[in-house]
C-alpha cells in the first residue's frame, strides 16, 4: 500500500497521524494523554479518533517496520560481551 492511499480522505496530515500512533504504541500513552499532548501543540483531536488511528495504522506500521529491524541471532549479544 502506498503512503498516499493509506491516508486518503483523512482530515489530518499523515505526519500527525503517524506521530500520534507512534507515541501511543512506543510510550504506552493513553488516548486521552495523547489528546492533551496534541492540544498543547495546537491540534484538537478526539480520543476516539486516535483509537481508530491506532487500530487502523498500528498493524500496518508493525508490518513495515519489522522488516527493517536487525534480526538477532540467539546468543549473539552474549558473544560480543564475552570477547
Amino acid at each position: 500500500m502506498k503512503k498516499d492511499n493509506l491516508f486518503k480522505w483523512k482530515h489530518y496530515q499523515p505526519d500527525i497521524i503517524l506521530l500520534t500512533v507512534r507515541w501511543c504504541l512506543r510510550y504506552n500513552l493513553s488516548f486521552r494523554d495523547l489528546v492533551e499532548i496534541m492540544e498543547e501543540r495546537g491540534l484538537s483531536l478526539a480520543h476516539a479518533m486516535i483509537m481508530r488511528w491506532v487500530h487502523q495504522y498500528g498493524p500496518e506500521l508493525d508490518k513495515r517496520i519489522r522488516q527493517h529491524l536487525k534480526k538477532m541471532i540467539h546468543g549473539e549479544w552474549m558473544k560480543r560481551i564475552l570477547k
